[in-house]
């Protein structure tokens, strides 16, 4: 029983190490970043071009004219799916990952809005109510506040400005 209690104690104590690390912070936003870059690029890669058996523009459009109510259709179909598909890309990849997370995020709110918020949370009568929506809104949001994290091209990219910047700085100095 002693063994058990040990480790439990190690588990809680690791627990309580690790949440506050960059490490596990970064492993964190990957996560997230990948859940959302999956389900992003599917979507918007089926709007645009009519991938995995997608409506493509045209049948977007027509959704987006006749269900929604959004004029031009054509426009709001391709403003969808380029968030989605060149957004979902930006935050996988880590490219300007805040913007394309407000972005995505302004995009699910508009979902809410315009279509699925009236079914309210879980739906009524089988309609699909806004809980998916505002799930992957608030995903993209943690992206937006916290970043895409050292495991992303801008992480890369600020590392190399770091290191030209220092250089610089160190060779701009008079020597005496």
């Amino acid at each position: 029983m002693s063994d058990v209690v040990a480790r439990a104690h190690r588990v809680a104590n690791w627990c309580r190490a690790s949440r506050d690390q960059q490490l596990t912070r970064d492993l964190a936003l990957v996560v997230v970043r990948v859940a959302l870059v999956w389900i992003f690029v599917y979507h918007g890669a089926s709007t645009l071009f009519g991938a995995f058996h997608g409506g493509g523009i045209h049948g977007e459009a027509v959704y987006f004219s006749n269900t929604v109510h959004l004029h031009p259709g054509t426009f709001f179909a391709v403003l969808d799916g380029s968030i989605q598909f060149f957004g979902g890309i930006g935050i996988g990849v880590g490219v300007l990952g805040r913007v394309a997370a407000i972005s995505i995020a302004g995009d699910m709110i508009m979902a809410m809005i315009t279509v699925t918020g009236a079914q309210g949370l879980v739906g009524v009568a089988g309609g699909v109510g806004y809980q998916l929506n505002l799930a992957l809104a608030v995903l993209a949001l943690v992206i937006a506040f916290l970043g895409t994290g050292r495991f992303s091209l801008d992480a890369q990219v600020e590392k190399v400005i770091e290191r030209r910047r220092g250089r610089v700085t160190t060779m701009s100095v008079p020597s005496q």
